[in-house]
């Protein structure tokens, strides 16, 4: 009877990873760690230091210019080669470690992940759990596998009274509920 946990994607069987864990008797998140050695870059780049003078001298930006300019800010999707199940109401919300920012120049852009049950065993990713961050330092930062890099925390959620139940299945992995 399996309630919640984590376990390792098929991919990763064999790559000596670890489930993700508490760190001290009192902790509310579970460390994830990161699977592979992964080169996050720095947004600092030329594409978007060229978007900013021009924005700064008030010429307006090419679309081949700005779509650049954007690349180079978008986030980055980094593996933990961890799947992680849950009971229905349960939901796995993963959070920055707090010395992230503070150490290694690394953000959550969107605050905080949310893993639904429905996740686990996707057909797209096995339900891989993969951590969104940007470097905002001014160079890139190795992450060396076996770094933790997030906190996972599995909470109950509440659903509204009259809620219309949605008819849809989880189709694919990550964003895939996504509207067009």
């Amino acid at each position: 009877m399996m309630k919640r946990g984590f376990e390792i994607v098929s991919r990763y069987q064999d790559q000596g990873l670890s489930l993700p864990y508490r760190t001290t008797q009192q902790a509310a998140g579970y460390d994830f760690e990161c699977a592979e050695d992964f080169t996050l870059p720095s947004i600092w780049r030329h594409d978007l230091l060229h978007a900013f003078k021009r924005l700064w001298q008030k010429t307006p930006l090419t679309t081949a210019e700005l779509a650049a300019g954007q690349h180079d800010l978008k986030p980055w999707l980094v593996p933990t080669g961890i799947k992680a199940y849950m009971e229905p109401g349960e939901v796995l919300i993963l959070a920055n470690r707090s010395s992230n920012p503070l150490k290694h120049n690394l953000i959550l852009p969107n605050g905080v992940g949310v893993i639904d049950a429905d996740y686990y065993n996707n057909e797209k990713n096995e339900g891989e759990i993969f951590v969104q961050l940007v470097n905002v330092g001014l160079s890139d930062v190795v992450i060396k596998q076996g770094q933790r890099i997030a906190q996972g925390i599995f909470m109950p959620y509440y659903l509204a009274d009259d809620e219309q139940a949605p008819q849809q299945e989880r189709q694919g992995g990550f964003g895939s509920s996504d509207r067009k």
